[in-house]
């Protein structure tokens, strides 16, 4: 636990510097240029110019209402190329060294003792050093490409015009997890069928536990042993990777994308501090650590600015999706030779 990000204790004794001007930090600011409109029921908006052409084709494809034809498609995408390419010499190194101030004591102790007792933050950010600080969202590095335009409008409509300090911080770093709607259901003797409208819905691993782990619920029989297999939400916290002087977004693009357009430019944060790219194998999305070089070594890789970029992005209708997660299990009983 070494690694670990600070504990209440480190907060009574002041191990968390003060940062002065955290207030003004989340100030709102007016919003990005080109910035889309208000959004139909179900529209996204898809990065372009970066990802592959054949990527693109395929998303939009898969996911819009009415296509555009492939020559329509093809010639955005080489605009959008090309604008990325003008990037790569005007604004080679903007992401290099962005800015990360720690969360003041004195602003926000309630908080943040709140917030190191859950158990989410514990034991899923103590891999490698961790800090709770304010980082600017303009400077992020994002793999995200694609942002679900209806469920940042909900965002906002939650908030509000103004959002308070406390809404901001409860937005960013959830310790309540609001789970968002999601059914279940028995379809098979050995298969259980999970969805939701959240994109969140993942398989989290199997759960190996001991009959002492069961309460309130009635064993089949004498229990030697549990399996158990964990589907459901991740940490939903904001959170990026520092990796080669680069802030990466790995976790709550949505949030990012509400927050900014709504003129807020800097937000808390869960930072995980990343000193190789050993380790950045083990915090990381697994987009990142595909093409790890794109989001650390390109001069102008994708950041969360461009999703405010016109000529960066497309906004399709698509088809509304609800995420499904399937679990089968098998049990095989034999005799075998005693040894």
């Amino acid at each position: 636990m070494e690694n670990m990000i600070a504990s209440p204790e480190m907060l009574e004794a002041g191990s968390i510097s003060k940062t002065t001007d955290a207030k003004r930090a989340l100030a709102a600011e007016p919003k990005p240029e080109g910035q889309p409109q208000q959004v139909a029921a179900a529209e996204n908006l898809y990065l372009i110019g970066r990802p592959t052409l054949k990527q693109f084709i395929r998303y939009v494809r898969g996911h819009a209402v009415d296509p555009p034809a492939e020559g329509a498609l093809t010639a955005e995408w080489q605009a959008a190329q090309s604008v990325v390419r003008t990037l790569e010499k005007e604004e080679a190194g903007l992401a290099d060294n962005p800015p990360i101030r720690k969360m003041g004591l004195e602003e926000y102790e309630s908080f943040l003792i709140e917030f190191f007792k859950d158990p989410l933050v514990n034991h899923g950010f103590n891999t490698v050093p961790t800090e709770v600080a304010f980082v600017e969202l303009d400077r992020m590095v994002v793999y995200q490409k694609h942002i679900d335009l209806c469920f940042a409008r909900e965002l906002e409509g939650k908030l509000g015009p103004a959002p308070s300090e406390e809404q901001i911080l409860k937005t960013c770093l959830p310790y309540d997890h609001p789970q968002p709607p999601v059914k279940w259901s028995r379809v098979h003797q050995n298969k259980y069928v999970f969805m939701s409208p959240s994109n969140d819905l993942r398989f989290l691993g199997i759960m190996p536990m001991q009959s002492t782990h069961i309460k309130d619920y009635p064993p089949p029989g004498n229990l030697v042993g549990v399996v158990g297999i964990a589907v459901g939400f991740g940490s939903n916290f904001l959170n990026a990777v520092y990796a080669e002087k680069r802030l990466i977004l790995n976790n709550g693009s949505h949030r990012a994308y509400a927050l900014r357009r709504m003129g807020i430019t800097h937000v808390p944060c869960i930072v995980q501090h990343v000193s190789s790219r050993d380790e950045l194998d083990l915090v990381a999305a697994s987009e990142i650590r595909r093409d790890a070089d794109l989001y650390l070594k390109h001069p102008r890789p994708p950041m969360l600015r461009d999703y405010f970029n016109p000529k960066l992005h497309k906004v399709m209708p698509v088809h509304r999706r609800l995420e499904q997660v399937t679990v089968r299990f098998e049990v095989e009983e034999n005799y075998v030779p005693a040894l």
